[in-house]
């Protein structure tokens, strides 16, 4: 049975010049692009990793190999370089949409040991919690204009929006070329996002925060009077292209395995993440 494959040659053409060489001593790699099919075709198919079929190689070097790339910081360099190139070619949009998303966890996804060594960048609960749903997790992004992700973190389900945002919004580093830095416009959240410490952060940084107000602060500020002051700005107008952050994560769930996790590691999770966002972005 042929295995219908994603990464075509142009897409390959970025990403074989960002890939890890050959070990000086011992065996060489086994063929990277092989091995990225595997691992995108296991994620967008939610398979287990022994039903890898025989033409995309060992299931257990494309198990291996997520994990490595995950802890040596691989995936984050290559994300890093393919949103550089779009920088420099003028490709991103910086009015930034910032969401999260809950993903169901399956059973499959509980259990990881908790004795032992642990594994590097693993956070101790794994990114897994308890909400009204069951067993989840949650995915926090800021996408571009474009619907393109630009930076994500993972938490457990029963997690908030607000705390999570200082974690995202440090994340979006993209070397530049040339001269300058990159610089972000806008921040465009829902009302989750509203919160004195987070329109401080972006007024600091000289960034427009277009975030929704809920009721109840609204009320309050009300209440007080003066001593409430004035209302925050919200450009209405602005607000409506906060959709190119949901459209990114449905251009994400669209491979099973992130619509649903069934990984233990939270980081092999976050690893598959990366690649279907480069994936994304080398396609343009």
């Amino acid at each position: 049975m042929s295995v219908r494959l994603v990464i075509t040659d142009g897409m390959w053409d970025w990403i074989e010049p960002l890939m890890p060489a050959d070990p000086v001593r011992g065996r060489r790699w086994a063929d990277h692009r092989r091995t990225l099919e595997a691992i995108a075709w296991k994620y967008r198919t939610n398979s287990p990793w022994r039903d890898l079929s025989d033409e995309l190689g060992s299931f257990q070097t494309a198990h291996k190999r997520l994990i490595r790339w995950a802890v040596d910081g691989t995936r984050a360099m290559i994300l890093a370089a393919v949103l550089a190139a779009a920088d420099a070619d003028d490709d991103i949009d910086w009015t930034v949409s910032m969401d999260s998303t809950v993903v169901r966890a399956h059973q499959h996804a509980a259990g990881a040991l908790k004795r032992g060594r642990p594994t590097a960048g693993e956070p101790a609960d794994h990114a897994l919690g308890r909400s009204r749903g069951g067993l989840s997790r949650k995915v926090h992004l800021a996408a571009d204009g474009r619907a393109r992700p630009l930076a994500l973190t993972v938490t457990a389900g029963q997690a908030g929006d607000a705390p999570a945002f200082e974690t995202v919004m440090p994340r979006i580093r993209v070397p530049r070329t040339g001269p300058g830095r990159p610089r972000t416009l806008a921040v465009l959240a829902d009302r989750a996002y509203s919160s004195r410490a987070i329109r401080a952060h972006l007024r600091r940084r000289g960034i427009r925060a277009v975030i929704a107000q809920p009721s109840d602060q609204v009320g309050h500020r009300q209440r007080r009077g003066r001593q409430g002051g004035r209302p925050p700005g919200f450009d209405r107008e602005a607000y409506k292209q906060r959709n190119t952050v949901e459209r990114c994560i449905n251009r994400l769930k669209q491979w099973r395995g992130l619509a649903t996790r069934t990984d233990k590691l939270a980081i092999a999770y976050q690893t598959a993440l990366h690649l279907a966002g480069i994936l994304i972005w080398t396609r343009r």
